[in-house]
């Protein structure tokens, strides 16, 4: 092979490589410009996981890499159509400040979370235990929001996912 097709060959890798990494990018909601138009949102995003409307008037376009992944991201319009905020919920540093206990209803969960990972029960606790799967420091851990009978978020819980763990002995 001559020295100028080994070149054109490594050129077209790397254009490709570069193609895909761009790609990616596009689709990554925390690299949407704050003031960008619903219609940009869904031609650089997609489709959301879900859509819910907002007190203000506003919506929020919900991305969920849900129940695989780890992430959540919630694009929030205003009432004009625009960009105003974009935040990765499955934070475990944002927990403390989200989470309303006793105020909270399913509504407000999903609104914030999206579908769970599971929803599953413990002897412990009269209701549903809803997790979500999200990393920590590249740990996988766990968020639990136990929620009562009339829909009522208790309280939440964090631990290990230790599935693969489990898996591996």
């Amino acid at each position: 092979m001559s020295m100028l097709r080994r070149r054109q060959g490594l050129a077209a890798v790397l254009v490709l490589s570069l193609a895909g990494v761009l790609a990616g990018c596009a689709g990554e909601p925390t690299r949407l410009p704050l003031d960008s138009t619903r219609a940009e949102t869904l031609q650089r995003l997609g489709p959301p996981t879900a859509t819910y409307a907002l007190a203000d008037g506003g919506e929020r376009l919900q991305y969920s890499r849900a129940p695989a992944g780890f992430e959540v991201n919630n694009v929030d319009l205003d009432r004009s159509g625009k960009v105003v905020s974009i935040t990765q919920e499955l934070d475990e540093g944002l927990f403390g400040n989200t989470i309303q206990p006793g105020v909270w209803r399913v509504p407000d969960v999903l609104r914030t979370y999206g579908r769970p990972y599971e929803i599953s029960r413990v002897t412990s606790f009269k209701g549903d235990v809803w997790s979500w799967r999200y990393k920590w420091h590249n740990t996988i851990r766990l968020l639990y929001i136990y929620v009562d009978p009339q829909g009522l978020v208790d309280h939440y819980n964090l631990g290990d996912d230790l599935t693969l763990e489990r898996l591996t002995r």
